[in-house]
């Protein structure tokens, strides 16, 4: 849910530029907003299959979270999964209860709390641009985050990113309000507007433990040494502010500390978060620099206005809503970049900042004048859009022929207009048209998008692996089998669609652990073998299925088979 306090606080800023006025163009704009990026989220949201391995993982945990009906313990299978905190199963297990049993089944009811987190962090972002430019740059402004690669791919998975973007970016709303009062000489926020990012704290923590505490952290830091001044910092209310989040965060802490005898923070913090702070975790690491190559990619199509926009903020660095907006980008993404382990989405809580930046400087909120290097900057920018378009289209081209599929009309023909549109979109921004550019490059986003989720991943068979295993289990299933025992394969995703009750055994053990189905990788067949005969079983083969385990990057041979009595 949106605060009332935010939406309140944010529009009426006295200095923001306003171009039609009134509850009808916000609701006109927030609606344009939701429509753009449901359309560009929702052909993937539904055809992608169960991923590996977060993705799956948080699923099946929450789905044992429903069926058990224990909201304080997290499971995984038979095990625990003590990783991450709780807010991100209890925001599935409500979408699986309000989905109906029915449908706990279904990926795409665990990617819902996702894609509202999405869609609630453009709004969020929105908000937070009105009370400071015009509704050209705010609209802009969350468009452009909202179709970039990153926040795209987190909107369709069932992982916690996207929801925690949003409480990252209602907190920093109600810092830079607070930041701006002081600067500006302005009314100090209410108090109601202040406790609202208290409240957005609060959930960040449930939701990724103390790293929404970290971005906040290292930018009112380097703001406060930039401006040599601490004291603006008495306005956030700090003290009946961190009780408030406490307040909401210590019931669960609590029980889950004795629930799992302590267990819950020496995986979480000791053995999780401390691992990937003092080194590469889980074969993540990654020297600085990694995600400044990654922008162009993960940031696109925000890119074709990055350099100029970043340039004229460091000439503007004295403004402070600019000075903020650096501080929340560059500090946050250098925070990122010297943690040593190092994936994809961990630089997301940055891009807000970057796409506010780009949103002002596209609608002349920020004005365009560079200086002497203003065409050097615009040309790098556009080489970066360029490259960027370059790897979505072949993306489009190359994954279906390298993973199974085939290269059809609807496929050709949509990335043929995707990538026209980005064509289009960097000859007009050369030409000085800023705006239109901007407008074609989101629409180019929206593009790919519609081209990858409708005519892409159904093409990836040879990835899919875990669907097809599944289906050749339901395909053999008999009334009186027991639940089918996996080895050699066993990732999340295919313990997701085979279901709770699946057994997950080491060879040798396995045959004597199915009663009626086993699915047994190639390289554990001969153990698996081995174990049926000492048991006294015979297995009969009923089929396979070939793949890429794109987990570990290994090609998989997967047999199902049937034990049976030797007798028999």
């Amino acid at each position: 849910m949106i605060s009332p306090e935010l939406i309140r606080d944010f529009p009426a800023t006295r200095d923001a530029p306003e171009r039609g006025t009134g509850m009808r163009g916000k609701a006109l704009s927030l609606a344009g907003l939701a429509v753009v990026l449901l359309l560009a989220w929702l052909p993937a949201l539904v055809t992608l299959p169960p991923l590996d391995r977060d993705e799956s993982r948080f699923a099946e945990a929450s789905r044992q979270m429903v069926e058990t009906g224990n909201y304080v313990d997290i499971r995984f299978a038979s095990g625990p999964r003590y990783n991450k905190p709780i807010g991100i199963y209890w925001l599935q297990s409500l979408a699986s209860i309000i989905a109906g049993p029915g449908s706990r089944a279904a990926i795409q009811v665990y990617r819902v709390p996702s894609l509202v987190g999405g869609v609630l962090s453009a709004i969020l972002l929105w908000l937070c641009a009105r009370g400071i430019a015009s509704r050209e740059a705010a609209l802009v402004s969350a468009l452009f985050l909202g179709t970039t690669f990153l926040l795209t791919t987190e909107s369709v998975i069932a992982t916690t990113d996207a929801c925690l973007l949003a409480t990252v970016i209602g907190a920093q709303s109600v810092l830079l309000r607070i930041y701006l009062a002081e600067r500006q000489q302005r009314s100090a926020p209410r108090t109601g507007f202040v406790m609202a990012g208290w409240l957005a704290v609060g959930v960040g923590i449930l939701l990724k433990g103390p790293v929404i505490v970290a971005v906040l952290g290292v930018t009112i830091v380097a703001l406060s040494i930039w401006d040599r001044d601490f004291a603006w910092l008495r306005a956030t209310k700090a003290f009946r502010g961190a009780l408030l989040a406490l307040a909401l965060v210590l019931p669960w802490a609590v029980a889950i500390g004795f629930a799992s005898h302590g267990a819950f923070y020496e995986q979480s913090l000791g053995q999780d978060f401390a691992a990937k702070v003092m080194g590469g975790r889980e074969s993540h690491g990654a020297p600085p620099g990694y995600y400044l190559l990654e922008t162009i990619i993960a940031f696109w199509p925000a890119t074709l206005v990055l350099v100029p926009a970043l340039a004229r903020a460091i000439v503007r660095r004295r403004d402070p809503l600019v000075r903020f907006l650096l501080v929340w980008a560059v500090a946050v993404w250098l925070l990122f970049e010297l943690v040593p382990t190092k994936l994809p989405h961990y630089v997301l809580p940055a891009y807000p900042a970057f796409a506010l930046l780009c949103g002002l400087w596209v609608v002349q909120d920020l004005d365009r004048n560079e200086g002497r290097f203003s065409g050097t900057f615009r040309i790098a920018s556009a080489v970066l859009f360029i490259v960027g378009a370059a790897v979505a289209a072949a993306a489009c081209l190359y994954a279906p022929l390298r993973f199974g599929g085939s290269l059809s009309a609807p496929l050709l023909a949509g990335a043929a207009v995707a990538a026209s549109l980005a064509c289009v979109a960097v000859f007009s921004f050369l030409r000085n048209r800023v705006l239109p550019a901007a407008g074609l490059a989101i629409a180019s986003a929206v593009a790919f998008d519609l081209v990858l989720g409708l005519t892409v991943v159904p093409e990836l068979h040879d990835l899919w692996l875990s669907p097809r295993a599944a289906a050749l289990v339901a395909a053999n299933r008999r009334s009186g089998d027991g639940p089918p025992v996996v080895t050699g394969y066993v990732e999340p995703s295919l313990v997701f669609l085979l279901g709770p009750n699946t057994r997950i055994a080491p060879a040798r053990a396995a045959a004597a652990q199915a009663h009626g189905l086993a699915l047994v990788e190639s390289r554990a067949v001969p153990d698996f073998l081995g174990g049926a005969a000492s048991s006294g079983l015979v297995a009969k083969s009923l089929g396979q299925v070939r793949g890429l385990d794109y987990s570990i990057g290994r090609h998989e041979v997967i047999t199902l088979y049937r034990l049976m009595p030797a007798a028999r």
